[in-house]
């Protein structure tokens, strides 16, 4: 989403960075963030001119890859970066590739990285030091069923607390079986460096010494939400663009919004879906929250919670009892 070509007449994207971002607070109360990294980075299989085609410009040259496929001219090629593979290819373990085998060309995993200032949509302040204004904090999850389209966080510690619950079904990327219901606090969890209930405390301790009015606004998102027959009911790519308009109204003080029990998500029509042909029933299911689901979800958020010991903080608790409380009414 970092590359995103919107959709929607009158949006750009102006890319920072695709991975990391340090924020520290500014003179004025506002958070504020750079990009430490010199590069971009990303998952090669799926990538391609339908997916990403900003991320493609970008490593026209001085790029890396790993465990992709090389084509008999010693090309890269990974799969459905073109809808039929090359004849000649060598697969990422160094055979010739034989499509019978059933066995990718690239690894699950394979990876590219190419220099930020490469990309098409880099922004002009990406090196600046002083950094650029976060105005919103958007975690992702990739659920097929029970997390929502988008939400917004009631405050800042309702944010922090949908942050901390944040998860997703396993895919080639994390080690586990795939498919599995794996929590990822603030998509955290493989680079935190110390004890996750203490990175809990830090963020709740931001809020807390903060002018609420100058803090972003904390989101929720889920591209990945199936239907009962299995398909994505979103288009996502470049149609993301529609949320994170309806995003950038709710952080202006605009933007139409109802109450769930998870927290304020747009209602019906509230979504920019001009030349979409998304069927009314799948924005009703994409927007929707289950309570039966989400009620039997709770056990498995409080052995999350559990597992960080005396470390979380009892905020977090509290608002579990909260959410119960509203899954109930």
């Amino acid at each position: 989403m970092a590359m995103m070509v919107p959709t929607l007449p009158g949006w750009k994207v102006e890319t920072l960075g695709d991975d990391i971002a340090w924020m520290q607070f500014g003179s004025d109360g506002r958070l504020y963030a750079i990009n430490p990294e010199n590069g971009v980075f990303g998952v090669a299989p799926n990538t391609s001119r339908a997916t990403n085609p900003n991320a493609l410009d970008t490593m026209w040259g001085n790029s890396i890859f790993t465990n992709v496929a090389a084509t008999a001219e010693g090309d890269v090629w990974w799969e459905n970066l073109t809808p039929t593979a090359p004849e000649g290819l060598t697969d990422w373990r160094g055979r010739p590739y034989a499509p019978d085998l059933g066995e990718p060309a690239a690894h699950p995993n394979a990876r590219f990285t190419a220099p930020a200032g490469q990309c098409p949509s880099i922004a002009p302040e990406w090196e600046d030091p002083a950094g650029v204004p976060i105005s919103a904090i958007v975690f992702g999850g990739r659920r097929a069923r029970n997390a929502p389209l988008v939400t917004a966080a009631r405050d800042w510690r309702h944010g922090v607390f949908l942050g901390s619950i944040l998860n997703s079904e396993t895919t080639a990327a994390a080690s586990g079986e795939v498919g599995k219901v794996r929590f990822d606090p603030f998509a955290m969890r493989p680079f935190c460096g110390y004890n996750m209930g203490d990175y809990i405390a830090h963020w709740l301790e931001m809020g807390a010494s903060r002018d609420p009015s100058r803090l972003p606004r904390i989101f929720w998102v889920n591209w990945f939400r199936r239907g009962d027959d299995g398909r994505f009911l979103w288009p996502g790519f470049g149609e993301n663009c529609r949320v994170l308009r309806w995003i950038v109204e709710r952080v202006e003080g605009r933007g139409e919004a109802v109450e769930t029990p998870l927290g304020f998500s747009p209602p019906s029509g509230a979504l920019d879906l001009s030349g979409l042909q998304v069927p009314p029933e799948d924005m009703d299911e994409l927007l929707s929250v289950d309570r039966e689901a989400w009620r039997g979800e709770m056990d498995l958020i409080r052995e999350h919670f559990g597992s960080f010991g005396k470390h979380l903080p009892g905020e977090l608790w509290e608002e579990l009892a909260a959410l119960e409380r509203r899954l109930e009414a």
